[in-house]
């Protein structure tokens, strides 16, 4: 099957499979893609367990797909631009330190207590797992999805300043979640443990480096859209921005996710208020809406089909209590920020629960996880994640918005 074929036939499911959860199932429309693809995919295991169809090909085709390469070097650059184009700056800005403390030391406290805590329960289940690959474990899947976190987000009616806290930091964490990701990958392979100060440059390196070449792209972006009034063109322009600015980040080795995340701050702050006409401005958000919408769409519809070549059903039970170690990873390294910040700062009760509750995974750590290299442990690490990715989305993702006004209504009577 060609390249255009395979695009051709997941648009296609893509476009049923939206169709069939507006018109029945009217779920968050990538919650629903991946109820359906889910449900796809359980029937046709169903069916191949009673010999009616034969999943050979099927496996073949969803297996020759990199999803990891695709999703990591291709999807996400455009997703984080067109989640970064609609945050306020403003807003940003007055949450700076806690978002910036819940997107480094929050992961790292959730990478320790997620390993520790999923090495503890593998051995109560009798796996052999050594406590390092634990670590990668909860390396990978500490970082909250901004992907599926930004596709929630839409359905609350949080307070602007919850949103910003929680779509920012999603937007924020995964850059740090790879550098710590790549760190304990290096120690799992043999090779030498890097030294402190070598981890610190590479943070500020991923960190502060990133950002500045985010702004600098972002400016000469905004610079080019102020000199012209052409939508046409315009929309161009950020197109080149995103697809060139990850490139350009991913060769010099810093990150591209960050890179494109301030770009998208820069544009959407700045361009669309001083940079356009209000023609351009309309026509910018519908096309970026859209693309947002395609791709969360056929990222959302694969997830729900990798359950005919991953087969985790033997890794139930630990799949599982690692999405109960996710959940407690989440809760201890949120809480002990929040808690400290908050001897000196006015934070918004519920706001703990909030973001543990509303801190989901996604694409960003199954890609991470199909990356790793071959091993005798790859099998578990991709089971564990997988399971957890769609207990996460499908029970934190679909109860979400109800849970918010929960937690809301008790915290105003507190």
């Amino acid at each position: 099957m060609t390249t255009f074929q395979t695009l051709a036939l997941l648009l296609t499911f893509a476009a049923l499979g939206a169709y069939i959860n507006h018109r029945y199932m009217n779920l968050p429309s990538t919650i629903g893609l991946m109820v359906v693809a889910l449900l796809i995919s359980l029937a046709t295991l169903g069916f191949s367990r009673l010999g009616v169809v034969n999943l050979t090909s099927t496996s073949a085709f969803i297996g020759q797909i990199d999803f990891s390469g695709l999703f990591l070097h291709g999807m996400l650059s455009f997703l984080l631009f067109a989640g970064a184009l609609h945050v306020d700056l403003g807003e940003l800005l007055k949450f700076k330190l806690i978002i910036a403390i819940l997107a480094t030391v929050g992961v790292v406290l959730a990478t320790f207590v997620t390993g520790s805590l999923v090495w503890r329960f593998a051995h109560m289940l009798g796996f052999s797992f050594p406590y390092i690959d634990a670590l990668l474990f909860g390396a990978l899947i500490a970082p909250t999805d901004p992907v599926a976190v930004l596709g929630i987000l839409k359905e609350t009616g949080l307070s602007k300043s919850l949103r910003v806290k929680i779509a920012s930091e999603s937007l924020f964490n995964d850059g740090v979640g790879v550098v710590v990701f790549l760190a304990l990958l290096g120690l799992t392979s043999g090779q030498q443990p890097a030294s402190a100060g070598e981890v610190i440059v590479l943070l500020a390196w991923q960190g502060a480096g990133s950002m500045v070449l985010g702004l600098t792209l972002g400016w000469i972006t905004h610079r080019l859209l102020g000199s012209i009034d052409d939508y046409k063109v315009e929309v161009m322009l950020t197109l080149a921005l995103v697809a060139g600015g990850y490139s350009l980040a991913e060769v010099i080795g810093m990150s591209a996710p960050i890179t494109m995340v301030v770009a998208g701050l820069v544009i959407g702050n700045h361009s669309r208020v001083f940079g356009m006409s209000n023609k351009t401005r309309k026509n910018l958000d519908v096309f970026w809406e859209l693309m947002d919408e395609i791709l969360n769409a056929l990222l959302f519809l694969f997830i729900g089909f990798e359950m005919m070549v991953l087969t985790p059903a033997p890794h139930l039970a630990i799949g599982f209590l690692a999405f109960i170690a996710t959940l407690g990873g989440r809760f201890i390294s949120v809480a002990l920020p929040v808690l400290t910040l908050r001897l000196h700062y006015r934070i918004e009760k519920g706001t703990i629960r909030l973001l543990t509750w509303g801190g989901l995974r996604g694409g960003i750590s199954i890609a991470m996880a199909l990356a790793l290299p071959a091993g005798p442990e790859k099998e578990l690490i991709i089971a564990m994640t997988y399971i957890t990715v769609v207990f996460s989305i499908l029970l934190q993702g679909t109860t979400f918005p109800h849970a918010a006004r929960l937690i809301i209504k008790s915290a105003s009577r507190s």
